[in-house]
């Protein structure tokens, strides 16, 4: 803090700006994105030593979904009550503790307790990382989420083989406790140079104005019923698009193309590698790129242009999927018309209801996400039902076309009214306090 020409108290934004606060977040992200994408590796080797089973294990994941997606509203308000810095440190250490944790874990009571542990801390990072980049960026959100969101989505990629290298040579245990301490040593580091933006300065739309806006508490917030259109959306192309990615193993497997050669521009892998790989790439592709989009031609818009591209890809799968080439590309498009809605969502709500409580409102926006994965085995009860993945496309093309629907038609006049409002809002409230 310092005092300006007239003596009145400032504040000094930090070091490298705002778009350093952007660079911290995004490898924070990357140093999360293994607890969530990086457990597979560690499943059979667990397996093997401790005999508790595939499904047991897996317990473990779902815990870490679960804690991670539903507690973020809560770590949300202490980043906007205390700020970022505290809770980045706390989780930072919380994944540490995590996969330390799972190093020397010999009972499932200890690996899951580990899961909740990784869960409260990927939770906090996660959340204070996308709602600091919706407050330093208000005239970009949809960049700023985007890229921030592509650290976690796409975060895991570089480390990938040097952890299954490790496994492979030092065991599993020793590979949790280096990468766990590893990773989470660099978020406490980086911790410390996070920082909420000053209150005057950082507020300017893309023509330079800053106009003043009302700022919707959560509570404020939830009593909206445009709120309430945005997490039906978000839950609706969640859920359909974690049916497919979630069971992309199984889905190649009744098409019998888990071992099929794929060739594409001189790379040779089995289909159901290749695409997981390109999914990796895609998921994080697609959330800055459709976060800038949206800068430019506005949220809803872009929101019907992705879900329409994501029906028409999973119909495309459908029809053509059982080509190992048509597999590959095919689920690439899905994926690459799905993640964007980590980046699409978070940015519409503050532009929706502001950013005072932009870290709050986006985690409980967020947890859609965990309702989504609730109806996740839906899809398998829909093929126990029919004995094929039919079913299961025609209804994620559906539900996504409604989406794109409810963007252009419902949600876009409806949430220029509030935005109208809360603009509207401002200028009384702030005579009011003025008096």
């Amino acid at each position: 803090m310092v005092r300006d020409t007239h003596g009145n108290t400032a504040q000094v934004a930090p070091w490298g700006g705002r778009w350093m606060q952007l660079a911290i977040g995004i490898v924070c992200m990357s140093m999360i994105a293994n607890l969530q994408y990086g457990w597979t590796l560690f499943v059979e080797p667990i397996d093997d030593k401790h005999g508790w089973g595939r499904t047991a294990i897996q317990v473990a994941f779902t815990i870490f979904i679960v804690t991670e997606t539903w507690l973020v509203p809560v770590e949300g308000w202490f980043v906007d009550k205390f700020g970022p810095r505290i809770v980045v440190l706390v989780g930072g250490a919380l994944c540490a503790l995590s996969w330390a944790l799972n190093a020397v874990a010999d009972s499932l009571t200890l690996l899951y307790l580990a899961a909740v542990i990784g869960g409260i801390g990927a939770g906090g990072v996660y959340g204070t990382c996308v709602g600091n980049a919706l407050k330093w960026f208000p005239d970009r959100r949809g960049l700023a989420a985007g890229l921030t969101a592509a650290g976690f989505g796409a975060g895991s990629a570089l480390t990938v083989v040097p952890i299954a290298t490790m496994i492979e040579t030092s065991g599993f245990e020793n590979t949790f406790m280096t990468f766990g301490l590893g990773q989470g040593m660099v978020i406490l580091v980086l911790a410390w140079f996070m920082a909420d933006p000053p209150k005057h300065g950082y507020g300017q739309a893309r023509n330079g104005s800053a106009p003043q806006r009302r700022q919707y508490t959560p509570q404020e917030m939830l009593r909206t019923p445009v709120f309430w259109i945005m997490y039906g959306m978000f839950t609706m192309v969640a859920a359909g698009g974690l049916m497919v990615t979630a069971q992309l193993g199984p889905i190649a497997t009744d098409m019998g193309l888990i071992d099929a050669p794929v060739s594409i521009l001189g790379l040779t892998l089995p289909a159901l590698t290749f695409a997981l790989s390109i999914d990796r790439v895609m998921n994080g592709i697609t959330r800055p790129f459709f976060g800038w989009v949206s800068d430019h031609i506005g949220r809803e818009n872009t929101m019907f242009i992705a879900f329409t591209i994501e029906a028409v890809g999973v119909m495309a799968l459908s029809a053509y999927g059982a080509d190992p080439v048509a597999f590959v590309i095919l689920t690439g498009l899905v994926f690459f018309a799905w993640g964007e809605i980590f980046s699409l969502f978070p940015a519409c709500c503050g532009d929706t209801f502001g950013s005072r409580f932009a870290a709050t409102n986006a985690g409980l926006l967020y947890t859609a996400k965990g309702v989504a994965a609730l109806l996740v085995p839906v899809g398998n009860l829909m093929v126990e039902a029919t004995g094929s993945w039919q079913t299961v496309f025609y209804s994620v093309a559906i539900v996504n076309a409604l989406a794109a629907f409810l963007a252009l038609f419902v949600l876009k006049p409806l949430r220029a009214r509030y935005v109208a409002a809360a603009a509207s809002a401002a200028p009384r409230l702030t005579t009011r306090l003025a008096d």
